[in-house]
């Protein structure tokens, strides 16, 4: 600035001005180094170089978790905010200067890559508030460590590195993880540790996670798997039945996997097989008795020794109970007797039976009753061809329709029993194999025809002569019955006589009598009879008798000589 050679009271001040303001204007936004005049209480007076001291609170000067170590005369680097307040002073900060220089440092260290330390000193939402030496970072939650921590009070106001994730200087975002640190070390230490380890090798190891399907064991930095399969040979539901987080125990190292660094531990493998000889101990058809360890819906698992387990198969369970869920015929922990059925010692399967071991209903059916005795019997169901009776031991009995009654359809027999009503019956056939009993209520009716051929019990046989009485009239024919208590049969419409006009039901009454012949039996040993064939036969004898083919006398006339014959 030019001044006159007589300057005024107004240029001498702006003089000042310039050389002041320009001198300590220069030192606002900058860090400069100050020494300390003076504590007072809880701030420190720093000397800069200014017109004025600055004051800086001492918690500044302070790293988190530890006290402030400062005495005056010591030097020290400040953040110039302002060369002057309203007090005259200079606006300075400790925060600000360690700030700035941990920033420029920070920055070398994340482009080239390397850690750095922090203090943990709070806690925020969604993670904890950072140190790195003056600049305050972010750590997330989940990059405190490679599993959850519940309390992290341990880590905190403790020196320890991180690797940043994240820089953004301009809105003063920094992203730093511990987790990252963990992971390469114990990928370090797990790289190490797992070349002086052997598949088969026995070694302790400390149980440091349970989970439902096998625990973690620390072999000393590096961790294993123990799936819950080879704990123990004998069945277990959870880990925690056999071990418990913290215990020592011994395994044996069954796989290891250098590429995923995975290995795979083994405890039941250090006790003996109890699979050996288990053919000869257990075999085909042999009876023994286990406890009930699981349900499921194909069937239930045994236990014949601790290690040995049999499935016995939902169809193995029941003689009589079908399609019936496994939990309604055994409960857990239930001891019950099976028989082996097979045995495949390379798939370490028995199959077994329940049923096997108990007495098969229908041989013990037959034995009591056998055929030809009479049973009694709830009706259970109605089907198209047939009823179902329930049996002594739990066993069902079926009656066909044909089965039923005399002398009407099946289907209209089927509608003369309901469910729920208590019948009796003919056991007819009984096969075991085949779990099958055939019964008959016809049979029971008073001279029902039975089992023997065409000759019956009460003297009935093929092309036999009989009188019969109408039972029933119906529009296809007769229902008749042989002599006064003789067996009920059917005449057909068809049957009632040689000629049309005398094959009308109508022109019979109930309870009128003639002979009829008998033609067969069908297939319940019903008789069938015949007006028709019994005048067919009694005109070829006539024939035979009494005519020839040449006679020349007509049919009428032989007829007629045959009558008179009869009448003498």
């Amino acid at each position: 600035m030019a001044t006159s050679p007589n300057p005024t009271r107004n240029d001498f001040e702006a003089l000042l001005n310039e050389s002041l303001g320009g001198a300590e204007g220069g030192f606002e936004g900058r860090v400069v180094k100050g020494t300390v005049t003076a504590i007072e209480n809880d701030f420190a007076m720093i000397d800069v170089g200014l017109k004025s001291e600055g004051r800086v609170a001492l918690r500044e000067f302070s790293m988190p978790g530890q006290k402030a170590d400062l005495n005056v005369g010591d030097e020290v680097e400040v953040y110039v905010d302002r060369v002057e307040n309203m007090n005259g002073e200079a606006v300075l900060s400790r925060d600000r200067a360690r700030r700035e220089a941990a920033w420029d440092k920070l920055e070398g260290e994340f482009a080239a890559g390397n850690r750095v330390e922090g203090v943990i000193f709070g806690r925020v939402k969604g993670g904890f508030t950072v140190d790195l030496g003056g600049a305050v970072a972010f750590l997330p939650g989940s990059q405190v460590d490679v599993r959850p921590v519940r309390d992290v009070g341990p880590l905190m106001d403790i020196a320890q590195p991180f690797q940043i994730l994240k820089m953004d200087r301009r809105r003063g975002n920094i992203v730093v993880s511990r987790r990252a640190i963990l992971e390469e070390t114990r990928a370090e230490q797990r790289s190490g540790l797992i070349q002086n380890l052997a598949e088969g090798q026995i070694i302790e190891g400390v149980v440091k996670n349970i989970t439902d399907y096998g625990a973690f064991v620390d072999l000393g930095g590096i961790d294993g798997l123990l799936h819950v399969t080879d704990i123990s040979y004998k069945r277990i539901n959870h880990p925690s039945e056999m071990i418990n987080i913290g215990d020592t125990v011994k395994v044996q190292i069954v796989r290891i996997n250098r590429d995923t660094q995975r290995i795979s531990l083994g405890m039941k493998q250090l006790e003996s097989d109890p699979w050996e000889g288990a053919i000869a101990k257990y075999p085909v058809g042999a009876r023994l008795s286990g406890a009930v360890t699981n349900i499921t819906e194909y069937g239930a698992f045994i236990e014949l020794e601790p290690g040995i387990e049999g499935l016995v198969h939902v169809s193995e369970m029941s003689w009589t109970k079908k399609n019936v869920h496994p939990g309604k015929i055994v409960s857990t922990s239930q001891e019950v007797d099976v028989v082996v059925l097979d045995v495949d010692m390379d798939k370490r399967r028995i199959s077994l039976g329940l049923k096997q071991a108990q007495a098969n209903p229908w041989e013990a059916f037959a034995e009591k009753h056998p055929v030809g005795s009479t049973v009694e019997g709830e009706v259970k169901n109605a089907t198209e061809f047939g009823l179902f009776i329930g049996l002594d031991g739990d066993v069902d009995g079926m009656v066909h329709m044909s089965d039923i009654a005399w002398g009407i359809s099946g289907e209209d027999a089927l509608h003369l029993h309901r469910k729920g009503e208590m019948v009796k019956a003919i056991v007819l056939d009984v096969d075991p194999e085949k779990e099958r009993i055939s019964l008959g209520i016809k049979q029971l009716e008073k001279g029902a025809p039975t089992a023997g051929g065409a000759v019956t019990s009460s003297g009935l046989k093929k092309g036999a002569t009989v009188t019969v009485s109408v039972l029933e009239v119906r529009d296809g024919g007769l229902e008749v019955q042989a002599g006064e208590d003789g067996a009920t049969g059917f005449i057909k419409r068809a049957d009632l006589g040689r000629d049309r006009d005398e094959q009308r039901p109508d022109r019979f009454q109930v309870g009128q009598k003639f002979d009829a012949m008998i033609t067969g039996f069908d297939r319940s040993k019903k008789p069938n009879f015949s007006i028709k064939a019994l005048q067919l036969a009694e005109e070829k004898q006539a024939v035979e008798q009494y005519g020839s083919s040449d006679s020349g006398a007509s049919l009428g006339d032989i007829l007629g000589e045959a009558l008179k014959s009869a009448k003498k």
